[in-house]
């Protein structure tokens, strides 16, 4: 085990892969113990294999647009993981990359589902205890998405605004409980977003991420650590944070 073990319990969901793994594993090299949540859960135990040299590790397989399986599955942890420090709500998804007359229904409904739906759901059932202890940490995962608007990306947009404005409000009304919530927005961080988004079409994937050097999953990593390792009296309620090579959501300086 770290031996600069915090004793304290995160859960993190997305955590199978990109930003979710990735701080999923700062955190363990940091003493934090995890509870990891994802649908895919071959790859949860290969991660948990992997980090649980470090620190204490529990797995929750589920899918957050359920809210039956996520409160069952964060209801069924056991006593030792049962009492939640900080929770990461990294799940989320875009789906297509159309004009709004011509997107499909189903990919504007999947991502309302998980990208907002996911973060109150598991929020929903996670918060009570940490008002009970009158200590907790949520930081959400938006996106530039959450600030601007793109062409094409119009559902993926107003599902990220509302994450921005649901962290503002959870923020307002919790800060009484002594709750810290925080939400951090990457821009574009090379990672299985746009695999997902173009729906498996790995050219059109990777030609997003050319001509420049984008972010990774360990940077925004890095930055959410730094949010939850800032001492009690401080909270970094909101940050952006972009490649060096992008202004705006549209703007990305690319070599020819």
């Amino acid at each position: 085990m770290n031996n600069k073990s915090t004793h304290k319990i995160a859960l993190i969901t997305g955590a199978t892969s990109g930003i979710g793994k990735s701080t999923a594993e700062i955190f363990a090299k940091n003493g934090i113990n995890l509870i990891i949540c994802g649908r895919r859960e071959e790859r949860l135990l290969e991660l948990k294999n992997k980090l649980s040299k470090f620190v204490k590790v529990h797995h929750l397989a589920f899918d957050v647009r359920s809210k039956e399986k996520v409160f069952e599955s964060i209801k069924s942890l056991p006593k030792e993981f049962a009492t939640i420090d900080i929770l990461i709500n990294n799940a989320g998804n875009a789906h297509g990359m159309h004009s709004f007359e011509d997107a499909d229904l189903n990919d504007f409904e999947m991502m309302i589902d998980i990208n907002l739906k996911g973060v109150i759901y598991v929020s929903k059932i996670v918060v009570p205890q940490m008002i009970e202890r009158k200590t907790g940490h949520i930081i959400n995962i938006g996106s530039i998405a959450g600030k601007e608007v793109y062409p094409n990306g119009q559902v993926y947009c107003a599902s990220k605004h509302a994450v921005d404005a649901l962290s503002e409000g959870m923020r307002i009304d919790l800060h009484k409980h002594n709750i810290k919530v925080s939400a951090i927005h990457p821009g574009l961080v090379n990672t299985e977003f746009s695999l997902v988004r173009f729906k498996g079409d790995s050219e059109r994937a990777s030609a997003v991420y050319k001509g420049y050097q984008p972010l990774n999953a360990e940077d925004v990593a890095d930055a959410i650590y730094f949010m939850v390792s800032r001492p009690s009296h401080v909270n970094i309620a909101d940050m952006i944070i972009f490649p060096t090579a992008q202004a705006n959501s549209t703007i990305v300086k690319k070599e020819v």
